[in-house]
């Protein structure tokens, strides 16, 4: 049986394309349950997925001999969640452009980018801030650490609790 591992191994890292699949096969319904748990959408959760395993096929490389493709795929899938958590975000407050926000047709848009704006403009200056950095800047958790001057972990805990009260006004996950 390690023999077989082994070669499969050595066959994936090589770019064949059915052992890759062969050996992808059994982790997909972990990873669309693990998508579907952090997204919350079926449909997202497939996209997610998807996207994930062209992005493993294409990474092919930085696969660690001996190391096992299932915990490694499993990551970019999450990896890949919080993207599309995070490009919801962008969507969301991103659309705040006036030009964008007069434009015909997008009042759904439009209300939700409101109400999006309503809800971070009542957070207090530090929360908004360490959620505005690291959501609609997108940098990482240490940079906006040092902007606020604050610990990585205590930065994080602020996060937490600034998204948390972000979404009991925006009457719950469902609206962003």
């Amino acid at each position: 049986m390690a023999d077989a591992t082994a070669a499969l191994f050595l066959d994936v890292r090589v770019g064949d394309a059915q052992a890759f699949e062969a050996a992808l096969a059994p982790v997909i319904g972990q990873a669309h349950r693990l998508a579907t748990g952090m997204l919350r959408d079926p449909a997202a959760a497939q996209d997610a997925v998807q996207e994930a395993a062209i992005k493993a096929w294409r990474k092919l490389d930085r696969l660690r001999e001996g190391a096992e493709l299932g915990p490694w795929f499993l990551g970019i899938v999450a990896n890949e969640c919080r993207t599309t958590l995070r490009s919801r975000w962008r969507r969301s407050v991103g659309s705040l452009d006036t030009a964008r926000l007069a434009a015909p047709g997008r009042t759904g848009d439009v209300e939700q980018s409101q109400d999006v704006l309503s809800a971070l403009a009542a957070l207090r200056h530090s929360d908004r801030l360490v959620v505005v950095l690291h959501y609609w800047l997108d940098l990482p958790i240490d940079e906006v650490a040092a902007v606020v001057g604050a610990s990585p972990s205590a930065t994080k805990a602020r996060l937490y609790r600034a998204v948390e009260k972000l979404r009991d006004r925006l009457g719950g996950e469902g609206r962003w």
